[in-house]
């Protein structure tokens, strides 16, 4: 997996969403870079991992990425808070804090879960990139943006950074996509062993903030940040995002 470690400080992770690669940070990294040092991930099959055929899986992924990458704060946005969830609970020594940006223990809805999207939604996207992949992407991140203050500059900066990278592999997609089908991380929540930050969007369509909050309030180190936005609140607001993880890195030791 590609890494780009640039900055100063205390270290820090940044792991991506579905489709996209670690360029979309770039507003919240260009706050973070003069008090962190950061780490900041192409997950395999996206960006300038694009060739990286390793299983898009994000326990695998966690573990490859714990051996290669110093003690730090672990960020996940969407998908790539599952990433981050796994790496914190498999090595809490490594993982000193964990912060996920509108990513949920379990992205689909059921009897006992009314804090998801229905599974129909993640089938239509699935039917879809085998139609037209590219369509389905920018239909997918329409939907992230919907919430937003501004929705269309968002979608438009979110359509700027999707393929600047180069175009994801097809087969991590639906990979990918299948994870956010089954992915359901609920009942580990409560062996969370290190400060936990959950940073929700208001309205995000993707991820509801109910979600979020659930999980914050499942281990007594979890907390809770509610802004007013979409599924990327670090587009939209990078700097009460930046200014959230600074305090949150400062709140315990190092």
């Amino acid at each position: 997996m590609h890494v780009e470690t640039f900055g100063d400080g205390p270290d820090l992770v940044l792991l991506h969403g579905w489709a996209m690669h670690g360029g979309i940070f770039e507003p919240l990294a260009r706050r973070l870079r003069e008090r962190f040092r950061l780490h900041v991930v192409d997950l395999p099959g996206h960006g300038f991992s694009r060739d990286d055929d390793s299983l898009l899986d994000p326990p695998s992924c966690a573990q490859h990425l714990l051996a290669q990458l110093p003690r730090a704060i672990w960020i996940g946005w969407s998908f790539g808070g599952l990433v981050a969830l796994h790496a914190a609970l498999a090595s809490p020594a490594t993982v000193r804090g964990l912060v996920t940006i509108a990513a949920s223990p379990r992205f689909v809805a059921a009897p006992d879960w009314p804090h998801g999207v229905p599974l129909e939604v993640f089938a239509q996207f699935d039917a879809g990139l085998r139609r037209d992949y590219r369509a389905t992407i920018e239909r997918f991140l329409a939907l992230e943006a919907i919430g937003s203050d501004d929705a269309q500059a968002e979608l438009r900066e979110l359509k700027s950074h999707v393929f600047e990278r180069g175009e994801p592999a097809v087969a991590a997609l639906e990979r990918g996509l299948n994870v956010l089908e089954t992915a359901d991380l609920r009942v580990r929540l409560r062996d969370l062993a290190v400060p936990n930050l959950w940073i929700a969007g208001r309205r995000d369509r993707l991820v509801p903030a109910t979600a979020m909050h659930w999980g914050a309030n499942q281990n007594p180190l979890g907390r809770y940040l509610e802004i007013s936005s979409g599924h990327a609140p670090f587009v939209s607001h990078p700097a009460l995002v930046a200014d959230a993880i600074s305090a949150f890195a400062g709140s315990f030791a190092a």
